[in-house]
């Protein structure tokens, strides 16, 4: 069955994908003259800046994930569908889903990043990954079983050491580790006071010389001192071979005892089926021109994580991963939307840098902003306060709000609940 919604005199849009750019394209292409059909196999939308904090008991899954009908549910314009797409047929203008096909004048592509293995299957199999609430649930409940696991055997530590190693020390790794050291610091001696804090090691495995490698060397230095003195074990210039289950194999041969590998080392783009691989470049992303359309193609438009612009000067090896890019590239092309209606040319995008940020402990973050940087106390508070506005909905920022001064003045993860029983085996 193929489905075409609404007025057939207006062009249909079909919007792959509800995360940043999706979310944002769809909001200002309402009341505009066209069909809008967006496409996501979950019907919410995750702020993934956060999933790290539902991995370590911080937050809940509810307080960053947003229901796609709430939020679009009032635009006339606009139909929503849960689907998993199968593929794309570019010469019938066809999103073939497992519902369905769609009827496209116009596609945008929006499915943003995986995790890169590297095409090690044993990484793949037996790592832990954080790209999706599903997947920040099971590292909490993994989290919290190896601690449960660790009290079992806590009179023979020693044999049996509690050691948690994340590979990857961008910011994602870098606040999960931060994370660790704040649970090993104030919830093993309330809670498992059989465990000596101690002995609970937490490794950030780094391939690069320093940590954040995208930002500036001075809070790259600082992030790595904040760690160091939160107990973090930090490897710079350690590239991973292989992980047994049991062990985390270095290139030089060096292992680390790990009975749990959480992977945030690397992306590429979330492809799909369907589009010609002459348009897919470095990191698995697709190609496109300096107005987001894929190369060779005037009516498909790829957004965000997903996509490389050529011929952008500023920014020869692509645009950074961050929320901000896919927000701007979105209202870019709405905008642009706009011009292809009334017959008027397009405008290219050009990428306005905001600054970057990451927090890695209790007043301790660091801040890149055009005009400064800084890190501690006051890093912290405007990291905190971006993230909580930059959340969707009242609801959830109301929710986060109250878990983080919960955190703060009690010193507690409060969602310590083991919701999955199945493992990593």
């Amino acid at each position: 069955m193929t489905y075409r919604y609404g007025d057939n005199r207006l062009p249909q849009i079909v919007i792959i994908g509800a995360g940043f750019a999706g979310l944002e394209l769809v909001k200002r292409l309402n009341n505009t003259p066209y069909r809008v059909v967006l496409l996501d196999k979950h019907n919410y939308h995750t702020f993934q800046p956060l999933l790290y904090q539902i991995a370590s008991a911080g937050l809940t899954a509810e307080s960053i994930a947003y229901p796609l009908r709430r939020k679009i549910g009032s635009f006339p314009n606009v139909i929503f569908r849960v689907a998993e797409v199968t593929s794309v047929n570019t010469e019938s203008k066809k999103v073939q889903t497992n519902i369905g096909d769609f009827d496209y004048d116009y596609l945008v592509i929006a499915t943003g990043a995986t995790t890169n293995f590297y095409s090690n299957d044993q990484l793949a199999k037996l790592t832990y990954t954080l790209k999706s609430v599903p997947e920040a649930l099971e590292m909490r409940s993994a989290i919290l079983k190896q601690l449960e696991a660790a009290v079992q055997v806590a009179k023979k530590q020693d044999e049996h050491p509690l050691n948690f190693v994340i590979v990857g020390g961008g910011p994602t790794g870098v606040e999960l580790a931060g994370a660790l050291a704040e649970i090993k610091k104030n919830v093993l001696p309330a809670d498992y006071r059989e465990l000596d804090p101690s002995k609970m090691e937490i490794h950030l495995i780094e391939g690069a010389p320093r940590i954040l490698p995208t930002m500036q060397e001075g809070s790259s230095a600082k992030a790595k001192r904040y760690l160091e003195k939160m107990g973090v074990q930090v490897w710079l210039n350690a590239i991973v071979k292989d992980y047994t289950g049991k062990q985390l194999v270095l290139a030089n041969d060096k292992t680390i005892a790990a009975d749990h590998v959480i992977w945030t080392a690397g992306v590429k783009g979330a492809t799909l089926p369907g589009i010609p691989a002459e348009t897919i470049g470095k990191g698995n992303k697709y190609r496109t021109n300096r107005f987001n359309q894929l190369i060779g193609f005037e009516n498909i438009f790829v957004l965000g994580d997903i996509a490389t612009i050529e011929g952008d000067g500023n920014y020869p090896n692509g645009h950074p991963g961050v929320a901000q890019v896919a927000l701007q590239q979105a209202k870019q092309l709405a905008g642009n939307f706009t011009r292809l209606h009334q017959q008027k040319p397009l405008k290219p995008f050009a990428y306005k840098d905001l600054g970057s940020m990451a927090t890695i402990g209790r007043h301790k973050a660091v801040v890149e902003l055009p005009f400064i940087s800084f890190g501690g106390y006051l890093a912290w508070y405007v990291w905190m306060f971006i993230h909580l506005m930059a959340l969707v909905g009242f609801r959830n920022r109301f929710m986060v709000f109250v878990n983080w001064m919960w955190n703060y003045f009690m010193y507690d993860r409060a969602h310590r609940i083991i919701l999955n029983n199945s493992g990593k085996s």
